[in-house]
């Protein structure tokens, strides 16, 4: 059973050209996902959603993302919150409670953790966050790649308390848009509509009762931290994997209708082409295996203890990487037409590299990975 119908799906694919080549935000495509209550798809039902587990929005989020993979991935942003509040809420926190009841009221929410240089991630920030005297935070700093940004009504946001040097503190909180500065500065190669803007935080608060977490930077075993990390590396796989089946359905009619003139049968005959598309679904199915299987045990709540940010970081790189190569693949057997800014393929090739940026990158996944099998370096 599918949440999201083909029709609407047909429709969404439709506008995705037109976002790409003009550099817009989907406007049209987010006000019929909300109307569809895909927006409150991941929240609980008894807190106002339609209760879809993470494995259930992880299939979903692949078919829209073979539809409109920049609309995808930027809603993939909002429901990775959404993801965060559910672990926590099937873990017996109900913290985030409030975010998912807000989800489910019709709030958008982005996702505002990227910095310019750090590679700490989740685990350092170079923004500030200066307690306001009452329980609550304000935001000075600038983050990057932010997604939603001409329509998130709530940010999520991290950044440092120095205000004790002997006890630093990760904060992280939401805030509204006062106190906020969105930048018109997204011109990219691809991923276009999701108009990822720089957001400056200037004074941006975020009071007592939106303050979720203050954590010692570096490496934390924090559900929440748990639940950020696992959310944004699965969903965040799910896009790139649902690009690659799109690439691949393409390439499977490309070759069908070709016909060669050397040999004048089509191309789906040809056993080079067989070979190179056999090859790329064999790697998809088993990405897509790995992908749905983590998804599962978040939800089944297995307990993989320290090992599971290796598993995550390797799900996601496996799934980027494979992505990357199944599009080059689906390119390959197309032919020079797929160079051509009007095929899709030549977008979702644009869209596809985008994975490569996000983290973990693959250096980091492997390190993640080492770590886990043979122990910290000395």
């Amino acid at each position: 059973m599918t949440f999201l119908d083909d029709s609407l799906l047909d429709e969404i694919r439709s506008r995705a050209p037109g976002y790409d080549r003009d550099n817009t935000f989907f406007t049209e495509d987010l006000d019929a996902l909300r109307a569809a209550g895909y927006l409150a798809a991941h929240v609980p039902t008894d807190l106002g959603g339609a209760g879809l587990s993470l494995l259930e929005l992880v299939r979903e989020q692949s078919r829209l993302a073979g539809a409109a993979p920049a609309t995808a991935l930027a809603v993939n942003m909002h429901q990775v919150w959404c993801g965060v509040g559910r672990v926590l809420h099937d873990r017996g926190d109900d913290g985030l409670d409030v975010l998912l009841r807000e989800a489910a009221a019709g709030e958008l929410f982005a996702f505002g953790i990227s910095e310019r240089g750090n590679d700490l991630v989740l685990f350092g920030s170079a923004t500030e966050a200066r307690p306001d005297g009452e329980g609550g935070y304000r935001f000075h700093g600038t983050k990057i790649f932010t997604s939603l940004a001409p329509a998130w009504t709530r940010l999520g946001v991290h950044g440092l308390d120095a205000s004790d040097p002997d006890d630093p503190r990760i904060v992280y909180g939401f805030v509204t848009r006062e106190g906020t500065e969105t930048k018109d500065d997204w011109d990219t190669l691809g991923m276009r509509a999701t108009q990822s803007r720089t957001t400056v935080l200037d004074g941006a608060h975020a009071p007592a009762d939106r303050v979720v977490r203050r954590l010692p930077p570096g490496p934390n075993p924090d559900p929440f931290v748990f639940g950020i990390f696992a959310c944004f590396e699965l969903l965040l796989s799910s896009v790139y994997l649902g690009i690659a089946q799109r690439a691949l359905d393409l390439a499977v009619e490309t070759v069908r209708s070709r016909t060669s003139m050397k040999t004048g049968d089509v191309y789906a005959h040809d056993p080079d082409i067989r070979w190179r598309l056999a090859t790329a679904a064999m790697d998809l199915e088993t990405a897509l295996t790995q992908l749905h299987a983590t998804a599962a045990d978040v939800d089944a709540q297995v307990d993989h203890g320290p090992r599971w940010f290796a598993k995550l970081a390797g799900t996601k790189v496996r799934a980027t990487e494979t992505a990357k190569d199944v599009v080059e693949a689906a390119i390959r057997v197309s032919g020079g037409g797929s160079y051509f800014t009007r095929n899709e393929l030549s977008r979702l090739y644009r869209d596809v590299l985008a994975g490569l940026f996000h983290p973990s990158d693959d250096e980091s996944a492997h390190a993640t990975v080492a770590t886990a099998l043979l122990g910290p370096l000395p």
